[in-house]
């Protein structure tokens, strides 16, 4: 069975099967969400947040998502890797820290042109 998951602020859409991970889903859409220890639960990088009409589409966090998440879990973020498709869902890649500082300092340059 498959589900429709979509990447925002990419606003890419990918039909997944049920029980893919998101971060699986995101390397099959093409879609680049950060990761260090290649889906182990271990560097956090991989977190995106579940937007709210459209949290039903995950199953529950296993016990070592919820214990590394902690109180973000409350706000909606899930752990890419940890995180198993389990119908639609829309999910928030944030910003690679990279292309972030980098925008911002092109921002700042136009601004003082």
């Amino acid at each position: 069975m498959a589900a429709k998951v979509t990447f925002l602020p990419d606003n890419k859409t990918f039909e997944a099967r049920t029980g893919t991970t998101l971060l699986d889903a995101s390397r099959r859409a093409r879609v680049h969400i950060r990761t260090r220890c290649g889906g182990k639960a271990a560097c956090l990088m991989c977190k995106v947040r579940v937007t709210e009409n459209a949290g039903t589409g995950l199953a529950e966090p296993n016990r070592n998502e919820a214990l590394k998440l902690g109180g973000l879990q409350q706000d909606g973020y899930r752990l890419a890797c940890q995180a198993k498709i389990t119908g639609p869902v829309t999910v928030i890649v944030p910003e690679d820290p990279l292309k972030s500082a980098i925008r911002k300092q092109l921002e700042k340059q136009e601004e003082e042109w």
